[in-house]
């Protein structure tokens, strides 16, 4: 039986701004389980319902209608959190890890790496002293000669991707993981100049309608934010470096309702472009490590100096404080540092999360707080921030979420929650989206295309 009400959801809601009484407006129903230690399925329930309620919130305010009631479904919520595992192109499903993404037993414990991208894997390799057609066993070898926190530090000074293994307390111990301690769950702030209040004006069924997004964003958290925002009306363009590969397997999955094209910023004409699009965008959402873009004057004050009245969004793995704000970072490399393999498994074999949680609820909540943000125009203007971090979200998950008595999935029907579609990829099953309220959209108005294949343009 689902749950009446949900603490994870009045603490999301909270950390977002949002008027308490309207939680009240939210029930859960429905049969899905993300079984774990750690209370996931509660992450998953609670930031789907605040990403619900505040697209909610925004088509009442667009619109000057009541708010619509919000129903999230465990079933729903499953099977999104889910969703890049599920998906489907003519049967086939897609590559999640490459064979030197996974975990590696050191001289003193353990290593989790991350290698799905060509530079990343030839970076681990090169830290390694290991030729750039070495395999798994040589990998183990050379790892199994070092201590974790060596292979960590050496492998993050050749660009590549490794962590060791902490404990929570560990990690609470850790500068990193003390620096985090003192910084709620997210920001949301105003920035630049203060501006008049947004107009309304929108569809009730889709309350981003007439707004246009920004998305530099890869993987998995942030284009699960803006995949939602797309859900909601926008028109979001997805832009990424011609030099920097992404898989169109993960696409598939994220690129739902969104175009995606290719800009190299440090070219003349296409920064010109990128300026171009900038001047009518009403949300830019980041997600690179911070000041990665700062190079190119995308800052989040900068950007709000150039367009006014924007609402600038940014993800990163470890946030903008601490010894490892520059640092790259994934979900599965957040879950080693923070203690959560280790909660997981134990120190003798390290565990996971059943779905990349981090990634999936992170994406949520920052889709809650550009919505939250776009209402709170509505009211009062000004140019917003919404900032969070992988590692922020991990800690709320450890330290912040109870841990409610483990349901059985009895009941819990993937299929009821996919559909097919046709794509340019071909046949393509993908999830049902999970954040819903009386009156929204049930599905993505088009499919994923090719990734980086649209023009760079406004519809």
């Amino acid at each position: 039986m689902a749950p009446t009400s949900s603490s994870g959801t009045a603490q999301a809601w909270a950390a977002l701004g949002g008027d308490p009484a309207l939680l009240d407006l939210v029930t859960y129903e429905g049969h899905g389980s993300l079984p774990a230690r750690l209370p996931v399925m509660e992450l998953a329930r609670s930031t789907v319902a605040v990403a619900s309620l505040a697209a909610a919130e925004l088509a009442a305010r667009r619109t000057g209608c009541p708010l619509p009631a919000v129903r999230v479904d465990d079933g729903a919520v499953t099977t999104a959190f889910l969703s890049d595992r599920l998906v489907r192109v003519d049967g086939a499903a897609p590559t999640t890890f490459a064979p030197l993404s996974r975990f590696w037993r050191a001289a003193d414990g353990w290593v989790r790496t991350h290698a799905n991208y060509p530079h990343h894997r030839a970076r681990l390799l090169n830290a390694l002293a290991l030729p750039a057609d070495a395999e798994a066993t040589a990998v183990a070898a050379a790892i199994g000669e070092r201590r974790a926190l060596d292979v960590e530090e050496s492998v993050y000074a050749a660009g590549g991707l490794a962590i060791a293994a902490r404990s929570p307390k560990e990690w609470a111990d850790h500068p990193q993981g003390a620096a985090a301690a003192g910084h709620a769950l997210l920001v949301m702030e105003r920035i630049g100049a203060e501006q008049p209040p947004r107009a309304g004006g929108a569809s009730p069924s889709l309350p981003c309608s007439g707004l246009r997004v920004l998305d530099l964003t890869r993987v998995l958290a942030g284009p699960v934010a803006t995949r939602t925002l797309a859900l909601l009306g926008a028109d979001v363009l997805r832009i990424d470096a011609p030099q920097l590969p992404e898989s169109q397997d993960a696409h598939n999955d994220t690129g739902m309702g969104k175009r995606s094209t290719r800009l190299d910023l440090g070219s003349t004409a296409d920064r010109d472009t990128f300026e171009e699009l900038l001047a009518s965008a009403d949300v830019v959402v980041t997600g690179y490590r911070p000041g990665a873009l700062d190079r190119f004057g995308l800052s989040p004050e900068e950007l709000a100096a150039r367009r006014a009245g924007l609402v600038v969004a940014r993800l990163s793995a470890w946030g903008r404080y601490g010894p490892w704000a520059q640092r790259r970072g994934f979900d599965s490399l957040v879950q080693v540092a923070t203690g959560i393999a280790t909660v997981e498994g134990g120190q003798e074999r390290l565990g996971t999360l059943p779905t990349q949680a981090l990634d999936h609820g992170s994406g949520y909540l920052l889709a809650a707080g550009v919505l939250r943000a776009l209402t709170e125009q509505h009211r009062a203007g000004g140019a917003r921030l919404v900032e969070l971090a992988l590692s922020q979200t991990a800690a709320w998950l450890v330290n912040g979420l109870e841990k409610t008595p483990d349901r059985t999935s009895d009941g819990y029907d993937a299929e009821r929650w996919l559909t097919l579609t046709d794509s340019p990829m071909g046949r393509l099953r993908h999830a049902l989206p999970a954040v819903s309220y009386a009156g929204g959209p049930s599905d993505w108005e088009r499919p994923p295309g090719l990734w980086g294949a649209d023009a760079p343009e406004w519809r």
